[in-house]
């Protein structure tokens, strides 16, 4: 039944809400959201690879793949995924340490049907014998898939550092070695395991959805109540995380990409809870502050360090790895001894005066703006987020517990603080070509340990304080009272406030979303940005220079929820402010009067240039479909480029290039914006003046900078194949729309939303190719696409490519399988998708964006595709694959790269090859050969 307690909601929160229990204990949370157009649910088990028994590590994990492959009232494999994905939703899981997480989102109307299938995952799942092995491959691909990334790796390391005895250290992931079932018993155990940790009274589930509450609370009675409960209590070993042994030791790891890491970890017990007055959450906003006089302020100064992050690391029932991390410059990488002891003085700096009340009011107001000015998130983000809320959190505190500070705790502090010391810490090093002495299980991590001699840590001991470091003063940007100004507007879109010679400024005041919020967008094009390589990398240093110069000054904004960003495009760069409007135009003004100072150290740009380098570079190790991701927009996207071609760009690059740049680069300019949310329409107008007057001090008008591509009519199959050092093979094959009117954005949607699951089960849960593979609907540069893609570790390109083909072609008989409600199931799916009204402020901002930037200037695109796709039939997308779709008639580019497992297999033929499309002449956007 429902209880008393009442749930602290925010007041921008328009959605009524019921916590109840039912009588199997099973905890519930009903959310009521008349604005939502879809319905959501999640369901989270106290359950996940701590309670894995051994040898059989990933059990979790693999028990979280198996309940989606049939249950006793549905038995089909990928039968509840066709379901979701035809009424418009999608779905997931996770497996963690402790809990796991099942959720999904689909079309209100079939709520109910979903919640049956849904249920039944917990009630009676078949665990069917015959995709236990398929299954198994599905872990196994998926471990495979990770195996050279940096974070599992190092991940894996703190494991084998813990105590053996503590469930931490179990290699969390599962793959064929651990998951055998050489002796027939893997589906028994798999079921034991369920029957035992899949029990009602430690699973929490929630509903987003319109129906009112009282219907929910029907429906979830009637389909949840049978979920078994086996009344589990969980029971984890006490012992600590970190031996004392393994304290005050340094560990080196080698990693594959190149970087360069410092973490320095203290163990703590479980924060837990704490939530309440969030001790640690407030000395990590002093130890991690950026702004003049801290600690990186310090370190940057010097030439050891570029980025920190304090707070992070793992936590758990009875533990908290509190970790300061740092990015090493290439002088901080020899002198760790002087980071060390730089951070132990700022710790003692903070401990003897950064305890004060107004220190913590000041983050605890930003804490309870932010929750009193929410915004929304997506149905099922929002039930996922809950469940696990739910988990940690007395019913009150489901939705405030994250924001919940209530007083300064100084004794708390002081004795966390404590804790932070050399007695208590361990050091460890992330660079390329380390020392080290062994190999990591699993993931072949190299790797050292040595204890930390006395010497050392006592002079760590004995670091006192530093006169060239100081506590930040008040905050300047935070705004006293936020107030949401109610002035309305009749506009339905944004409309031009100011607009001449290279110069156009759109503008919408919101009214909708009830938050004091605004999304400011300002787009600079420029011939000089992006028309070679090395106008590109010099571009993107630029950017990464103006961050780093105006970090400090910014930092303060950004603690008070005014973020920004500047990132590159195909034309030149953006300006992208979120946050609290009262302070916004301030930030603005900061920021443009820093980029026209363009007064960059040269100490800076060496640490900057090497940066920059080095990312490039280790695009090279990305996973192999991340990188034909990569490769496919350099490929086709004129003023587009690949990591390596502007590392090799940089590396000759001079200081005195980069101010030549710059300038060249605001001689003629092209600006584009838009103002969105709590502005009024005079501050635009005036800002618009502003940056009229601003721009036209630096620069000449100048025409917008065409987004070029190219063309694939006409010319069949064209491949490229990408040299990849990983051991997994993987495949993209674009086809290109002819052109990008509606009816081609229709089609291709469709296409793309009827094909999706059925690829997904056809060739990931039934042949096993995969863990990452999908289709999707794709535009470049406005001209709609339609991918398929696949990463295997068992086949090659060949065999791949011959299996998407074959998928491809026996998909027209799948269509006129479809019965006519079917039919109409999928299409509402995507119709309703693209009628979705906006989430958030920043969901619509975002839209308003793109359209502009695809010169939707009446806003109407989505719309007019939704229109299109309700006349389409299944005619109509037969045709279109047999005219444009056929494997060996096609348009199409096919980027492949082969695996170290499957160098001896078939190489892809056929088609024109490109080893170097600068080797083709391109002209008018179409290739020459």
């Amino acid at each position: 039944m429902p209880n008393s307690t009442a749930i602290i909601v925010s007041p921008n929160d328009h959605r009524r809400y019921r916590y109840l229990s039912l009588d199997n204990e099973l905890r519930v949370l009903l959310v009521q959201d008349t604005l939502s157009a879809q319905s959501a649910a999640s369901l989270a088990v106290a359950t996940g690879h701590f309670d894995d028994p051994e040898p059989y590590f990933g059990l979790a994990h693999f028990l979280e793949h198996m309940l989606f492959l049939g249950t006793e009232r549905f038995p089909t494999a990928g039968e509840y995924q066709e379901f979701i994905s035809q009424n418009g939703g999608s779905n997931n899981a996770w497996t963690g340490s402790e809990y796991t997480n099942y959720f999904f989102n689909v079309d209100s109307p079939a709520l109910e049907e979903a919640l049956d299938r849904f249920s039944q995952f917990f009630i009676a799942p078949l665990f069917a014998q015959e995709y236990i092995q398929r299954e198994v491959q599905a872990v196994d691909s998926e471990f495979h898939l990770k195996y050279k990334d940096d974070t599992r790796r190092v991940y894996q390391v703190l494991k084998e550092l813990v105590d053996p005895r503590h469930p931490f250290s179990k290699f969390s992931v599962g793959n064929q070695q651990t998951l055998s079932d050489e002796k027939g018993q893997l589906r028994a155990i798999l079921v034991s395991f369920y029957q035992r940790f899949y029990s009602s009274n430690i699973m929490t589930l929630a509903l987003v959805s319109p129906l009112s509450l009282d219907e929910q609370q029907t429906i979830v009675t009637r389909y949840f109540s049978k979920i078994p409960n086996r009344k589990h209590r969980k029971d984890y070993p006490s012992v600590p995380l970190i031996a004392e042994e393994n304290k005050r030791i340094e560990t080196h790891i080698e990693p594959i990409k190149e970087q360069k890491r410092l973490s320095i970890s203290f163990s703590l017990p479980s924060i837990n809870d704490m939530y309440t007055n969030k001790p640690l959450t407030f000395i990590s906003h002093l130890l991690g502050n950026e702004a003049k006089g801290s600690l990186l302020s310090f370190l940057r100064k010097r030439g050891l360090a570029n980025q920190i992050s304090a707070g992070g690391g793992i936590n758990g029932y009875n533990y908290k790895e509190y970790n300061i991390s740092l990015q090493l410059t290439d002088h901080g990488l020899e002198n760790i001894d002087e980071i060390v002891t730089a951070t132990f003085q700022y710790i003692n700096l903070v401990a003897q005066q950064g305890i004060e009340e107004w220190r913590y009011q000041e983050r605890s107001a930003l804490l309870q703006t932010a929750f009193e000015f929410q915004e929304k998130i997506k149905p099922a983000d929002y039930a996922s987020h809950l469940t696990i809320n739910m988990q940690y959190y007395p019913k009150e505190d489901v939705l405030f517990g994250d924001y919940r500070m209530d007083g300064l705790q100084p004794e708390t502090c002081t004795d966390l603080l404590r804790k932070l010391n050399p007695d208590n810490m361990r050091l460890t090093l992330i660079a390329p070509e380390i020392d080290t002495d062994r190999n990591a299980q699993w993931y072949d991590t190299p790797y050292k340990t040595m204890l930390i001699d006395n010497e050392r840590l006592q002079k760590w001991r004995n670091a006192g304080c530093s006169n060239d470091m100081s506590l930040p003063p008040k905050n300047p940007f935070i705004v006293e009272s936020c107030q949401v100004r109610h002035q309305q507007s009749n506009e339905i879109n944004p409309v031009l406030v100011g607009e001449g010679p290279g110069f156009r400024l759109w503008h919408k005041k919101d009214n909708t979303f009830n938050v004091p919020k605004g999304h400011l967008f300002l787009a600079l094009d420029s011939e000089h940005a992006t028309k070679t390589p090395k106008h590109a990398a010099l571009t993107r240093l630029y950017v990464e220079m103006l961050l780093d110069y105006v970090q400090e000054y910014t930092y303060p904004a950004e603690v008070a929820g005014l973020g920004f960003n500047i990132y590159p495009h195909q034309g030149g760069l953006t300006l992208h402010l979120t946050g609290i409007t009262g302070k916004q135009e301030i930030l603005l003004k900061l920021l443009i009067e820093k980029a026209r100072e363009r007064n960059f150290a040269p100490n800076r740009f060496r640490v900057i240039q090497r940066q920059l380098i080095r990312t490039w570079r280790n695009a090279q190790e990305a996973t192999p479909i991340s990188r034909l991701f990569t490769s496919l927009t350099a490929t086709l996207q004129k003023r587009s480029y690949e990591p390596y071609r502007l590392a090799e760009e940089l590396e000759e690059i001079v200081l005195d290039e980069l101010h030549e740049h710059v300038s060249k680069f605001y001689e003629n300019i092209y600006f584009e914006g838009l103002v969105h949310g709590d502005w009024l329409k005079e501050e635009a107008q005036n800002l618009a003046l502003q940056l009229q007057t601003i721009l036209g001090e630096v620069s000449k008008p100048a025409q917008e900078t065409q987004r070029e591509m190219i063309m694939l009519q006409g010319y069949g199959t064209l491949r490229r194949e990408i040299l990849s050092r990983h051991q997994d093979s993987a495949i993209l094959i674009y086809y290109q729309a002819q052109t990008s009117d509606p009816l081609q954005v229709a089609t291709l949607s469709l296409l793309n939303h009827a094909m999706s699951s059925s690829f997904f089960n056809e060739l990931r849960t039934e042949r096993q190719l995969g863990y990452m593979l999908g289709t999707g609907y794709l535009p470049l540069n406005r001209q709609p696409g339609m991918i398929f893609y696949i990463q295997s570790p068992k086949f090659g390109p060949a065999k791949l490519l011959a299996t998407i083909d074959e998928f491809i072609t026996n998909f027209s008989y799948a269509i006129m399988q479809l019965n006519s409600e079917q039919w109409l199931a999928t299409k509402s799916g995507i119709i309703n998708q693209l009628t979705e009204p906006d989430t958030n402020l920043r969901n619509r901002s975002q839209r308003y964006w793109i359209c502009i930037g695809n010169k939707d200037v009446e806003f109407h695109h989505r719309s007019l595709v939704a229109k299109t796709i309700e006349k389409l039939t299944r005619a109509d997308l037969i045709e279109y694959m047999n005219q444009y779709m056929r494997p060996n008639e096609a348009d199409r580019l096919i980027l492949y790269s082969t695996g170290e497992l499957h160098k001896h297999e078939t190489e892809i033929s056929g088609g024109i090859r490109i080893t170097n499309l600068k080797s083709f002449k391109v002209e008018a956007n179409k290739l020459i050969i």
